[in-house]
């Protein structure tokens, strides 16, 4: 019974995802990178507050759950997008995309009670502030894992699906 119980979930974790990025390929308009030399990638901002629902002892440490999971996904981000000049937003507050070709924005990042992140992902043209392509609200999730590990796997996915509405080739 067990045994059957494990390899549910697994083959859950492997055919959620999957079905969701399918989802996402009808949806989400993919940018020209010809021009862009310079990205400013601003942060996931998931919501501070949460820190309670999510069953953390203090805000505190919900923040840095937070800050760590931006931490790793802009290092992932920086070698995913090599060969062009990447500004990373240093916290919430940090919009400065000023000299950039492309400002990826994220909006609506929250993480449930099941640990499932959901985003929706924005290329804006900071020239002209209009959305140049996008990646819908999703919901990222399946994993079985905690809840700093869900967010870093699920930033992980996010970056594949910039990686490919940028053309780019997703690296591993």
């Amino acid at each position: 019974m067990r045994r059957m119980v494990v390899v549910a979930l697994l083959l859950l974790c492997v055919a959620v995802p999957g079905s969701l990025m399918a989802k996402e390929k009808e949806k989400a308009k993919p940018v020209d990178m010809k021009d862009i030399n310079r990205i400013f990638v601003g942060w996931v901002d998931i919501d501070p507050e949460d820190w309670k629902m999510q069953g953390y002892g203090t805000k505190q440490d919900w923040l840095d759950v937070i800050s760590s999971a931006n931490e790793g996904f802009q290092t992932d981000l920086t070698k995913a997008l090599s060969g062009r000049t990447l500004t990373m937003a240093k916290n919430r507050d940090d919009v400065n995309t000023v000299g950039n070709d492309l400002y990826i924005k994220f909006s609506d990042a929250k993480v449930d009670k099941k640990y499932r992140l959901h985003i929706a992902v924005h290329f804006i043209d900071p020239k002209t502030n209009n959305e140049v392509g996008s990646i819908p609200l999703e919901t990222l999730g399946a994993h079985l894992c905690g809840l700093s590990g869900c967010i870093n796997k699920e930033l992980g996915e996010v970056n594949q699906q910039i990686q490919k509405n940028l053309g780019m080739r997703a690296k591993h």
